[in-house]
């Protein structure tokens, strides 16, 4: 009999540990000492420790000095009482900047003055919520670009017509001006064009993809042009399952991403322009016009070591007509963001001065039958 109890305790501890590595919020486990007694997997993904090296440390050494956490587990012991408490700042070098989340903090039955502490970051939700705003705004570019192409491009064919007509009588000091017509319809048309990108609708075309070869294509293309005199290196996980993706349509997205880089880092002696690729579980979201929720593990950065983005521009960097060029037309990234939505996928920037990441979280390809997870080895940061 003690036989048995003994294995279906052990067998529930298993079951238990098996739950709390499933859940998607990193979760631990504060003895009546205050130490880490247990930490989840997402929890040592948060905390950038094992849970070998966070048995041994306390809560206090792990986040910012006077942190409210702190106050909230001494609440929930004197009160015997769960506690939530939204948008706490945990940002930290440690942690890393902009380290804002939900914390649900409660007490733990039978074991005195222990208290479990659940972390939602909310970095990700503020993601999720600025990723739907950028499909509304490539949505109602849509309908802008089906009226300018219309009610535009006909007129100023007109236009530069008489414009070239009126070149063969015009005095010669006066051709400058009917030239500069010319060329200022021939950039309004361009600009249309490139707006006309918006209101394709059509599905996107998607097959598994080696994200390594369209990424070398890109630095390849990059080098030869617009880049090449900067240091461009990578950091690539080899295990990567496939992404489910547009070939052309990834390549013209970092393409696009690559050159902002470049532009960035300008003609600085110490130029770097860092690719990267990884494996992140733990996010999903719904993919454009379906019910289907995928998960989001694939993530695709690409950093350079810039000045920054301006902080009023960065809540709004992916809007169409917001840009930082002089002569830019701000519709860049907002078709980045277009397309990286119409793959059901997420692309965010965070910035500090000689650091900017352009980050694309991306679904990968599920063979048939299967999830798609097993594909996946050893690129895992577990």
């Amino acid at each position: 009999m003690t036989k048995t109890t003994t294995a279906e305790s052990a067998q529930g501890q298993a079951l238990a540990m098996a739950v709390l590595n499933a859940v998607q919020n990193p979760v631990i486990l504060v003895d009546a000492a205050g130490k880490v007694a247990f930490a989840n997997w997402e929890a040592e993904s948060f905390f950038g420790a094992s849970a070998a090296h966070l048995a041994k440390s306390k809560i206090s050494t792990l986040i910012p000095f006077g942190s409210p956490l702190l106050a909230l587990i001494d609440q929930v012991r004197e009160r015997k009482a769960p506690v939530n408490e939204y948008r706490v700042d945990l940002s930290s070098p440690r942690l890393g900047q902009e380290k804002l989340v939900d914390l649900y903090v409660a007490p733990v039955a039978g074991e005195h003055d222990s208290v479990v502490v659940v972390f939602q970051e909310r970095s990700m939700a503020d993601k999720i919520d600025r990723q739907l705003t950028h499909r509304a705004a490539a949505r109602s570019v849509t309908g802008l670009a089906s009226m300018l192409a219309h009610e535009i491009k006909n007129p100023l064919s007109g236009i530069r017509g008489a414009a070239q007509l009126l070149e063969t009588v015009v005095p010669d000091d006066d051709r400058p001006l009917t030239r500069l017509i010319c060329d200022e319809t021939d950039r309004i048309v361009s600009l249309v064009d490139r707006m006309e990108v918006f209101s394709d609708e059509r599905p996107v075309d998607r097959v598994p993809l080696n994200i390594h070869s369209v990424l070398d294509h890109v630095k390849a293309v990059a080098k030869a042009g617009f880049a090449r005199n900067i240091k461009i290196s990578e950091m690539y996980d080899p295990s990567l399952p496939p992404v489910y993706a547009n070939r052309d349509q990834l390549v013209q997205v970092f393409l696009n991403l690559i050159k902002n880089a470049a532009e960035a880092v300008g003609d600085q002696p110490d130029a770097e322009i860092t690719l990267t690729t990884a494996y992140r579980p733990g996010i999903r979201l719904s993919v454009a016009g379906t019910r289907e929720k995928i998960s989001l593990p694939l993530e695709f950065c690409v950093i350079d070591n810039g000045p920054g983005v301006p902080t009023d521009l960065l809540p709004h960097l992916f809007d169409p007509f917001i840009t930082t060029k002089t002569n830019g037309s701000g519709l860049g990234l907002a078709l980045v963001a277009k397309i990286i939505g119409a793959h059901g996928g997420i692309i965010e920037c965070d910035s500090q001065a000689r650091r900017t990441i352009f980050r694309v979280l991306m679904p990968m390809h599920k063979e048939e039958g299967g999830d798609g997870r097993a594909l996946h080895t050893t690129g895992s940061d577990k």
